[in-house]
Parts: C-alpha cells; sequence; structure tokens
C-alpha cells in the first residue's frame, strides 16, 4: 500500500476511530458493512480508517489529522441488486432460489427462503399434480402468515413463494394441467423454465385476471419470472402476448377482448432470469457474455414497447462463491438465483448419498447427456458425471435409439446387454410399466406407440432416464451407478471456496446459510472492489471472504 500525490479529498482524524492497515485488520475494516471508510495516507503507506472524524473540502492544515484520498460507503446486503424486485416481491434480499426438479427445489427450502426475506421456487417439473398441489397446500399459507405487517420488508400480501411451469412440448396437456391447478389455487408466481417459444398456457397464466384499476393502471395479478438462455426466447417474454395466441384465448372464453386489449400494454415476463451454464437445462452459455446481452434486450424491449412495469434482468449459473455473486451484481443484475449449490443442502428434496457426491465434485466433473423430457429431440443436460455410469448410460441409449427403428431392430447380444446393465428387467416389462404410466397421464402417449414403433422405443429409453433421477432423489442404494444427478460447475467452486470450513460438511449446509454468506460475501467483494479503483492495493490474503457462522450470522446480521 504505497504513498500517493493524490490531491486529497479532506482529512481525517482519530477522534476514537481506527486505521487499518495490514491484511487482516483490512479485511476486518471491510467486512463491517455498516462503516463508511476513508482511504488515508499515512507514513506507512495507505489505510482504511473507520469512525473518528472525517471533514471534507478543507484546507485547515491539522498535524493530528490524516489526508483522505478516497471513500467507501456501506454497502448492506439488503441493497444488493434492483431496488424494485425487492418491493414487488416482498423480500429482503435479491436472492432467489431456483427450481430444481422433481422436488429438489423443495418445500422446505421455499419455507426456508421466505423465513429469511428471500424468494424460493419449488420444483414442480416431474411431479405429478397431487404432489405439486401438497406443496402448494403447504407453502402458500406459510408465505401469507409469515409476509404480513410484522414483517417491515414485505409488502403484507405477496407471496414470498413460486412454482415452476416447465415447457412441456410433446405434453401440452400436462402444462395445461399445470397451469389451470395454478390458477384455481391463486398461485401468484411462476418460473417458467425450458421454454422453447410461448405456449398459450403460459399466455394464460400471466394474463389471468388482467384488469384496469380505478386510477387508470393495468394490474396484473400473476407474475413469471422467465428462465432463458437465448435471446430468441428471452425476446418473446420481454413483450406483449403475440396477437394470435390472444386470438385463440379469447375464441376459447379464457380472456376477454377487454384483457386481450390491455394485454397489449405489459409483458409477457416482467423479470428474466439469464440462465448461464448451469445444472440441468442448460445451453452451458458463459455468464460474462449472456448477462450482459440479456441486459441488452431488456433496454431494447423497453424502449420499444415502453412498458408501465419495469423490466428486470436476474443471473443465474455458475454462482456459488462471493466473488461469483459480486460479479452478478457489478454487471447489473436485478437478483442472483442459485440451484445446483442449494440442492447440495440439506433441506433439498434429495438424499444424503447425493449430498455426499456433491460435496465431493470438482468444476470438471459435470458433463452433458440425453434428457427424458426432450429425448427425441436430442436435448441434454447437464449431470454429475462423478460417481456414476449414468451419462454414459444415457449416451449409450441415445445412440441405440438413433441407430435402429425399433425395439426388435435392437442386436441380441445388445438388447441383453441393456437388459442386465440398465434396465435390470426385460423391454418387454418396461414397457408394461410406461403402458401402465401413461394410461391415466397421456393415453395418446400409448396409441402412437403402438403404432410406431421408434415412438415406442423412445418411450422406453425414457423410462431409465426418468427413473435414474428418482433413484437419486430417493437414494436407492443398489442403483446408485445409475443416479442422475443435475448439476453445473458452479458446485466445484462452491466446495473449492468452502474448503477447510465447517460448510465443507453436507450436514452443515443450510440454505439459508449459504445463501446469506454469498450476499455478505458479494456485500464485501463489492468493498475490495472500490478500494482497488481508488488505488488501494488489496493483499491477497484480505481478499478471500471466509464463510461465516449461523451464530455470526445470526449476531450481525438478525439472520
Amino acid at each position: 500500500m504505497h504513498h500517493t500525490s493524490q490531491v486529497p479529498l479532506g482529512s481525517w482524524s482519530a477522534a476514537g476511530g481506527s486505521i487499518a492497515i495490514d491484511s487482516t485488520s483490512v479485511l476486518e475494516a471491510v467486512s463491517d458493512l455498516d462503516s463508511p471508510l476513508m482511504i488515508v495516507n499515512t507514513v506507512q503507506g495507505l489505510g482504511l480508517a473507520r469512525g473518528g472524524d472525517a471533514q471534507f473540502g478543507s484546507n485547515a492544515s491539522n498535524p493530528q489529522s490524516y489526508p483522505i484520498l478516497g471513500i467507501v460507503p456501506p454497502v448492506r446486503m439488503e441493497m444488493l441488486g434492483d431496488a424494485t424486485f425487492r418491493q414487488d416481491h416482498g423480500l429482503r434480499f435479491n436472492y432467489v432460489s431456483g427450481a430444481m426438479a422433481a422436488g429438489i427445489g423443495s418445500a422446505e427450502i421455499a419455507e426456508e427462503m421466505s423465513r429469511h426475506g428471500m424468494l424460493g421456487i419449488f420444483g414442480s417439473a416431474g411431479l405429478g399434480l397431487a404432489r405439486v398441489e401438497e406443496a402448494i397446500d403447504r407453502l402458500i399459507p406459510a408465505s401469507r402468515q409469515t409476509v404480513g405487517a410484522s414483517d417491515h420488508h414485505s409488502t403484507g400480501t405477496t407471496q414470498r413463494v413460486g412454482f415452476n411451469l416447465i415447457h412441456s412440448p410433446n405434453d401440452q396437456g400436462l402444462e395445461r394441467a399445470v397451469v389451470d391447478l395454478y390458477l384455481r389455487r391463486a398461485v401468484r408466481l411462476v418460473e417458467a423454465s425450458a421454454f422453447l417459444d410461448l405456449t398459450p398456457h403460459v399466455v394464460r397464466y400471466r394474463l389471468h385476471g388482467i384488469h384496469r384499476r380505478p386510477d387508470g393502471t393495468i394490474h396484473t395479478p400473476n407474475r413469471i419470472i422467465a428462465k432463458v438462455s437465448r435471446i430468441e426466447v428471452g425476446s418473446k417474454f420481454f413483450a406483449p402476448a403475440p396477437a394470435r395466441i390472444l386470438s385463440q384465448l379469447v375464441e376459447r372464453g379464457e380472456l376477454t377482448a377487454e384483457q386481450a386489449l390491455l394485454a397489449e400494454s405489459v409483458p409477457v415476463a416482467q423479470d428474466m432470469t439469464a440462465e448461464a451454464d448451469s445444472g440441468g437445462h442448460t445451453d452451458n452459455r458463459p455468464a460474462l457474455t449472456l448477462l450482459p446481452t440479456i441486459l441488452a434486450l431488456r433496454d431494447r424491449a423497453a424502449a420499444t414497447y415502453r412498458f408501465s412495469q419495469p423490466l428486470r434482468v436476474g443471473a443465474a449459473g455458475g454462482i456459488a462463491t462471493p466473488a461469483s455473486a459480486a460479479a452478478a451484481f457489478a454487471m447489473g443484475a436485478a437478483y442472483i438465483l442459485v440451484g445446483s449449490v442449494q440442492q447440495a443442502c440439506v433441506e433439498s428434496g434429495t438424499c444424503d448419498s447425493v449430498r455426499q457426491m456433491l460435496a465431493e465434485a470438482e468444476q470438471a466433473d459435470v458433463t452433458m447427456c440425453p434428457c427424458a423430457d426432450m429425448f427425441e429431440m436430442g436435448v441434454k443436460v447437464q449431470v454429475l458425471k462423478r460417481g456414476t455410469m449414468f451419462p454414459m448410460r444415457a449416451a449409450k441409449l441415445y445412440e441405440v435409439y438413433r441407430v435402429f427403428k425399433g425395439i426388435n431392430e435392437i442386436p441380441a447380444g445388445e438388447r441383453e446387454w441393456l437388459e442386465k446393465n440398465l434396465f435390470r428387467i426385460t423391454l418387454e416389462e418396461v414397457w408394461r410399466q410406461t403402458v401402465d404410466y401413461f394410461s391415466t397421464r397421456d393415453p395418446a402417449q400409448i396409441e402412437k406407440g403402438e403404432r410406431d414403433p421408434k415412438h415406442q422405443m423412445a418411450l422406453i429409453f425414457r423410462w431409465y432416464l426418468g427413473q435414474s433421477s428418482r433413484w437419486a432423489n430417493s437414494g436407492e442404494p443398489s442403483r446408485k451407478l445409475d443416479y442422475q444427478i443435475w448439476c453445473g460447475p458452479a458446485m466445484g467452486a462452491f466446495n473449492e471456496w468452502t474448503r477447510g470450513t465447517f460448510l465443507a460438511k453436507p450436514a452443515n449446509r443450510k440454505v439459508a446459510t449459504v445463501a446469506c454468506n454469498l450476499l455478505y460475501g458479494a456485500a464485501v467483494m463489492q468493498r475490495l472492489t472500490m478500494l482497488r479503483t481508488q488505488g488501494f492495493g488489496v493483499p491477497p490474503e484480505a481478499a478471500r471472504v471466509e464463510p461465516q457462522s449461523p451464530e455470526v450470522l445470526r449476531s450481525r446480521f438478525g439472520f
């Protein structure tokens, strides 16, 4: 920390304050988030002054004072991100726990997020309607009880929980049924994910109950957070609903002509998550290029449509450390959304065996492989490859599907290998179970499979892909090598950051503790960045923000 010839901004005198010069005291000063800091010039070099008496613009010469060369203001965790996002969703912090499918984004996670002033999304994708409704029964009454007049961070009526709405191109009946459920149960927020295009169902959800208030403003009771990684998809969510879909909804009586007219003045989604390289469905986009691209899309949409509602962009994918969280906010993210890391926490809807596997993962221990819901389209998801054979086995199934026209064409030796190692039952038995599954859920799939051997083969292979995630979530010990664990490289980064700390143990990974540490660390990182930009050389040992214990978080931040 060197002397400088910079013109002083003022002078600082101790008067009970203190100056930090060594790396330990510098980090301690920066970590005191509520205290403004002065960069002062001392005989030992630049230091950080806390407390004391600061005077700006004074030319008075005081031998007991130090020249002020820079200022670092307070950076509170509550102030990270877009203030309107907090206000609209009734939050204390701009932090969202993503909708990890099959209930991995569990009701327990959503409850903990809500309790601590954050937003939790229940992972509805892949679950039956009865299971989703159970989560609604549990979460929405709870959110209404915890978000009220006693919580000064809330709006009083906002549900601090959301539910996933995943695009189901091969099962539009299911997508419609989920929307019907959400509308019937007054679910006010959904995370729309994996959409390739807008559907009448997601538009119907957004516009249900749209009306003009007495003051002339347009009110949309239902909110959508769209999760996208492609600009062509994002542009549709940051625009009014297409006329063709509005016409369909009016014709069906699901929207009035007046509501369709109002719909021309609101975006399909007000909030959009730029999903970079993540677990599950992902395009593996780098966050450093994707987030600015989606922010630019936001600005173009705002200029084009001039919505009265502000458009906001959050960041997801790879957020697992204080540095990545701080980077997202510094780049302009309205909020951060965390997935893979939350899956490794004790409240997630997976098993302890999977949590241990995740705790041992490094950044290179993930790979892409065929997914169950869009298998025939060749769509892939990102999964953990360390400790499981699933990625290779899933790839093998897709290769067989690509080469042959039906299960009867598969060579006897290859078929025997599949039945012995992957299915552990005959393909005929798999088909019988598949028929039982779809007979009430979607009989058209069975009818098509009986007509089309290729489709029958796809349904049989999807049995394995679907079961593999269930085996992982339930912790089926005999199927550990077949576990499908959705995971992004963020998991490895989190493990590296927490190595040697209390958060290295899976049993200590609680979602609220992890979330608060990421926000706290991001705030500290922002203060360190302010120091660097004002010529203060931050020692490397002062730049590592260690995870804080739950007791420290509770005493310092009331968390």
